[in-house]
């Protein structure tokens, strides 16, 4: 079984003999490939939709494995005990969504050490709300794959991380006097600013290009609330055009 490069990213984050929960498992690719390398000595595989949980359990089955990794039907974090786990893997949502499914689990997050988290959208949402609970992000990855970007956000409790949040977002200076604020980098990703590839460009160029039509659409209202707003956005605009100014390219 081989893996989506994704989902192979996410399962080289996972510490060997983790007691892993794969929220979202959908076919639970991720948790048979995490306990057949020695990643996970035992899995959780968490799907809330019929189809997929039938998929999982087959695979799982399939596999052989299923003396290992337990297949459970239930909401997000509704499918593990407090204490069950140590590493929660949740890839291919909303980073909205993803915030959401942590913050309603908050009490199974006491005994867990690493998150791996895959937002498909709404990054800065899901690290504000890591920012917020005392999570650390220790490590970000940005990849293409079939036509779509995506990153892998690795958090751990801020008294197990090397690293204080403080010093993550850390307002930086560029050249030329622009400075990469902490807000930017809660946006941009304080990893991926550090290292910034030709894929991180790339998506960049393309949020502004749907801020720009953000900008003109909402400015086109006579309302104050939104001629306000159509500032701002132009604003943040002027704000990421001048970070990508100064930036520069790595090499791979």
């Amino acid at each position: 079984m081989k893996l989506s490069n994704r989902l192979q990213r996410i399962h080289d984050q996972i510490p060997e003999g983790s007691r892993l929960a794969d929220i979202g498992s959908d076919h639970a690719l991720l948790p048979v490939a995490a306990v057949r390398s020695g990643k996970a000595a035992d899995a959780v595989a968490g799907e809330v939709n019929p189809g997929p949980y039938e998929a999982a359990r087959k695979q799982v089955s399939d596999a052989g494995l299923k003396e290992r990794i337990t297949v459970r039907r239930g909401d997000g974090l509704d499918v593990i005990s407090a204490g069950e786990v140590d590493v929660i893997t949740i890839a291919g949502m909303g980073g909205a969504l993803i915030a959401s499914i942590l913050d309603r689990g908050l009490s199974k997050l006491d005994e867990v050490k690493l998150l791996i988290l895959q937002p498909n959208v709404g990054e800065d949402i899901l690290r504000h709300w890591l920012l917020e609970h005392h999570w650390v992000v220790v490590a970000e990855q940005l990849l293409e794959e079939d036509g779509k970007v995506y990153e892998i956000i690795t958090a751990m409790p801020q008294e197990l991380s090397p690293i204080a949040n403080e010093e993550v977002y850390r307002s930086r200076p560029l050249e030329g006097g622009v400075e990469l604020t902490s807000d930017l980098l809660l946006r941009m990703g304080p990893y991926l600013t550090d290292r910034p590839t030709d894929v991180f460009f790339a998506k960049w160029e393309s949020e502004i290009v749907k801020l720009q039509s953000v900008a003109q659409s909402i400015s086109k209202s006579d309302q104050e609330s939104s001629r306000d707003k159509a500032a701002e956005v132009e604003r943040l605009i002027v704000n990421l055009k001048e970070v990508l100014s100064c930036l520069p390219k790595v090499k791979l």
